[in-house]
């Protein structure tokens, strides 16, 4: 059987969201299918202690705010398919999916666009307790017009607008999370009868062009303090935003070779912000169909492509991009246009790999399974090949990992991949009590020094 080819181990997130149809339009009808229960806890607790005993470091939970109601002018489409919609807050389910495992970690997708600082400081914080440390916070902007309408906006923050305010929003979580707090200012003293000591709690005083600030934070310190910080902007803009802020990086290619494209910026990006090439952990998505032989695994993906759903696929592929590509022809090639939508999600198909170009039938039929990632199908040695490959190939450090039949794909890895990936050593063990970004990371529990938000733990502040 064949060895690993890597030096490191990989690193596997489960990639999901709490909708009836996520990133595999018409898939919800397939008879194993049971994401109709989404709405069920157990559901998702269930999965989780799959995903945990199969080695799954994290479960990382998608989110939008609005509906996607590009396609056609207006959300009938993705509404008919189920496409993201209805959906439930994931933040809400972090602790009692805590509460039923031991070591896994859930990242949480939250935007800085539609919530104060001051405000969602205080949830991850709160979050980062009650989980002992095993949570991750994945940092959008949000590209949704329906999003703006219904938060307040007449239309969304201007593409790279949104990532200068994001700029300050960090420096104000930083500066809640990391400052305000002396490491030792909860002392719980009966004797003194001092539960909080005054002296070493302070305000943070912000003022800047987007918020006012006085602080403290309400949370006490808590096991990583900031929670593990994850960013999915592929666009110029987002990279730079990436380069300054995440520590972990998630990317959706289809290919090995233009996923290297957005690595080799990152990391150039990363020295041009005084860090390491190293400093962030990077994932890319990709959808894995795996059976016992090849060609079992070959005739399940031929089963689920007679479920798949190509108007709403373009429903969603629209409401990522923000084109209406309704009533255009299917035949003609896929240009670029510039929208305040999802920058990358556009670029993946359009700029970004001069070999190939695209038609609106060929993405709709590639995003019915499988989003804008991979589709990877075979045994689970063939599909350990494969991901060793993308890990050469793309420069990367693992994967978010989606389910075309919910929550049956993510279940079939858990069950014949993990242990191929075992055998090979590079799906080591976690020892339960480590925190999220101890795991991912694999140095401690608390922002690395390099880091920007690093450099707020000391005060005075100053803006």
């Amino acid at each position: 059987m064949p060895e690993s080819i890597l030096s490191k181990p990989i690193l596997l997130n489960a990639f999901d969201m709490l909708v009836p149809v996520h990133q595999s339009p018409g898939l919800w009808r397939h008879p194993d299918d049971e994401s109709r229960r989404y709405t069920e806890l157990k559901y998702w607790t269930g999965l989780a202690q799959k995903l945990e005993a199969g080695g799954f470091h994290g479960i990382f939970f998608a989110d939008v705010l609005g509906q996607y109601d590009v396609y056609g002018g207006n959300a009938d489409e993705a509404a008919r398919g189920g496409v993201q919609f209805p959906m439930l807050d994931p933040t809400l389910i972090v602790t009692a999916l805590a509460a039923a495992t031991e070591r896994i970690g859930f990242g949480v997708t939250a935007s800085v666009t539609y919530e104060q600082p001051y405000l969602l400081a205080r949830r991850f914080g709160t979050l980062d307790h009650l989980t002992n440390g095993r949570v991750a916070w994945n940092i959008v902007t949000s590209y949704q017009d329906s999003a703006a309408r219904n938060l307040g906006l007449g239309e969304q923050i201007a593409h790279d607008k949104r990532y200068d305010r994001a700029d300050e929003y960090m420096d104000v979580v930083y500066k809640l999370l990391e400052g305000s707090f002396d490491e030792n200012a909860v002392v719980a003293d009966r004797e003194r009868n001092v539960y909080v000591d005054p002296t070493l709690v302070r305000g943070i005083g912000h003022a800047g062009e987007h918020f006012t600030v006085p602080g403290p934070s309400l949370t006490e310190p808590s096991a990583q303090r900031t929670p593990l910080l994850f960013q999915a902007g592929a666009s110029a803009r987002g990279q730079a935003f990436a380069a300054r802020h995440a520590e972990a990086i998630f990317f959706s290619g289809y290919s090995a070779e233009m996923t290297r494209g957005w690595v080799d910026g990152v990391r150039d990006a990363l020295e041009g912000e005084g860090r390491t090439r190293d400093a962030v952990k990077i994932f890319s998505m990709a959808t894995v169909i795996v059976a016992e032989t090849d060609e079992a695994a070959e005739a399940r993906l031929a089963d689920y492509e007679r479920f798949v759903d190509p108007d709403a696929a373009l429903a969603l592929f629209a409401g990522w991009t923000g084109l209406d590509l309704s009533g255009a022809d299917l035949d003609a090639p896929l240009e670029y246009a510039s929208t305040e939508g999802n920058h990358s999600a556009l670029a993946s198909f359009t700029k970004l790999d001069p070999t190939r170009v695209w038609t609106l039938r060929e993405l709709a039929k590639f995003v019915t399974i499988g989003g804008r990632g991979p589709v990877i199908v075979g045994s689970p040695s063939t599909v350990a090949d494969e991901l060793e490959r993308w890990i050469e190939v793309a420069d990367i450090d693992g994967f978010n990992l989606t389910s075309a039949v919910r929550p049956a794909d993510l279940e079939n890895f858990a069950r014949l991949v993990s242990p191929e990936l075992r055998r090979r050593g590079v799906l080591p063990e976690i020892t339960p009590g480590t925190t999220f970004r101890d795991v991912v990371m694999g140095a401690g529990s608390r922002l690395a020094s390099d880091h920007r938000g690093a450099s707020f733990r000391t005060p005075p502040f100053s803006d």
